[in-house]
């Protein structure tokens, strides 16, 4: 399996941001990809994640309201929409896949695969 992110770029606080998730090599079709972030100095933070079968999206609590974790099929590719961003947003952020049970998906631990991570960087 393999992910690869992009979308990050450098911007101003309270602005909007999609992260794009491009997802090969899963061949079975109940599997989950998580959103994670970590910013310098500090420890790898869930952000949330969709169960890609289900269609069922979770979220951290602090994030959720301004995260959107949304999912085409068709283009085997998960989306992270981020509204109103702030400076304590910035982080690099990965997503993960693996074949997780809805009630896991925001347990980084239980994923497999990475990928290589998209650095956002929101300015005052």
């Amino acid at each position: 399996v393999q992910l690869v992110e992009s979308g990050g770029v450098s911007m101003q606080a309270g602005g909007s941001l999609r992260l794009s998730c491009v997802v090969s090599g899963v061949t079975h079709g109940d599997y989950s990809i998580g959103w994670f972030r970590r910013a310098p100095g500090k420890d790898r933070e869930t952000v949330g994640g969709i169960n890609v079968l289900a269609g069922r999206t979770m979220y951290a609590d602090a994030l959720l309201g301004r995260f959107t974790v949304s999912n085409d099929n068709a283009k085997k590719t998960v989306y992270l929409q981020m509204n109103d961003l702030k400076p304590e947003d910035t982080a690099a952020y990965y997503c993960a896949a693996g074949r997780v049970p809805r009630h896991c998906i925001l347990r980084a631990a239980r994923y497999q695969s990475w990928g290589q991570g998209t650095q956002v960087t929101v300015s005052s």
